[in-house]
């Protein structure tokens, strides 16, 4: 079903249908090592598949219609779980996002469902009106406006792709446990990869510069430098994330500060940078590396379902002044120990 359907008149015109595309359940490597270098943020902004309908088996008029992102890895773990399915998937131009914050963003939305249906033309493969779209997806579509301007009828199907096929052969009813978003410790790591990754290409600069400034400053940057700056980055993007259940406070900018604070704390103690003479540089990295881990840590926001699009504008509306300022107050005050205190060097 590769070949896209033509039908030539005398006159010389030719009206052409969408191609429908058959795509298969089983994943090559290729898809395991794309996968793998969109997890640490390799391509990750150009993995996508063409928006569109595909056929997955030898699916009729009467097969289900499962509605999904074309972000390529959201596209591959949904075909792997529809082996023995006959079926169709109707992809949405998510601008290859996955279908959780496409639906944050409004690109897995209304609009965009209804102007699909149409461009694919849906009718003339399926003679149901029903379609079945990710729970995930519920707060970026509105099923009364898709109903009334398509025709189609809205139903949300489980959180987890493994269980779609139970979920159709149930009459299109989901348990509880289907409903139920378990956000584990094992899915929260495979996300930190994309925080960590542009954390850390920013951070490499930032360590050059330290050391090509350490013969003109009066006080070098040494290993504490390094291991507070690194370690704030890994208190955002990783720590945080793995103990997000078990760390103290709602905000995850809380949760990254007060990770950050405790090993920054942790680092200045083992050190002795709060003796006299090295307090100014205690209290600069005390106000700017939980600051830097606050701010990752809020990042993650955007992945994980603990949170909802209101709940996370209004956590960086409330959150970012306070970690603007305390970076720049850190900054200055760390800034100030290494280019002033002590004098020149000899």
């Amino acid at each position: 079903m590769n070949d896209t359907n033509c039908c030539c008149s005398s006159s010389g015109c030719c009206e052409q249908e969408p191609t429908i595309r058959t795509v298969s359940t089983k994943l090559e490597i290729k898809d395991t090592l794309g996968a793998w270098k969109a997890r640490w943020g390799i391509g990750r902004m150009d993995y996508k598949v063409e928006a569109g309908l595909y056929a997955v088996g030898n699916p009729d008029n009467n097969s289900p219609v499962l509605v999904s992102a074309n972000y390529k890895l959201t596209f591959d773990v949904l075909r792997k779980n529809l082996v023995g399915l006959d079926c169709w998937l109707l992809i949405l131009d998510t601008k290859g996002i996955n279908v959780w914050c496409a639906a944050g963003k409004g690109t897995f939305g209304t609009d965009e469902l209804v102007n699909r249906i149409e461009k694919s033309e849906l009718s003339k493969y399926v003679s149901h009106k029903s379609l079945v779209l990710p729970q995930l997806g519920a707060t970026g579509v509105s099923a009364y406006e898709v109903t009334r301007r398509s025709g189609y009828k809205v139903n949300y199907g489980p959180v987890r792709a493994s269980d779609i096929k139970e979920y159709i052969q149930a009459g299109y009813k989901a348990t509880k446990e289907m409903r139920t978003v378990n956000f584990t410790l094992w899915d929260r790591l495979v996300l930190t990869p994309m925080e960590l990754i542009p954390a850390l290409k920013k951070a490499l600069p930032i360590l050059g510069v330290m050391f090509l400034a350490n013969p003109l400053i009066a006080k070098p940057f040494d290993k504490f430098d390094t291991t507070v700056l690194m370690g704030s980055i890994v208190s955002g993007s990783v720590i945080t994330p793995a103990l997000l259940p078990q760390i103290h406070g709602k905000a995850f900018s809380y949760k990254g500060w007060l990770t950050g604070l405790c090993f920054t704390a942790g680092v200045i103690i083992l050190s002795g940078k709060y003796k006299k003479g090295t307090r100014l540089l205690s209290a600069g990295s005390l106000l700017l590396y939980p600051a830097i881990s606050s701010y990752i840590a809020m990042n993650f926001t955007g992945a994980s379902t603990y949170t909802s699009p209101s709940g996370v504008n209004k956590e960086m509306k409330k959150a970012l002044p306070y970690i603007v300022g305390s970076a720049v107050v850190g900054t200055a005050l760390t800034l100030g120990f290494h280019l002033f205190k002590g004098g020149k060097k000899k």
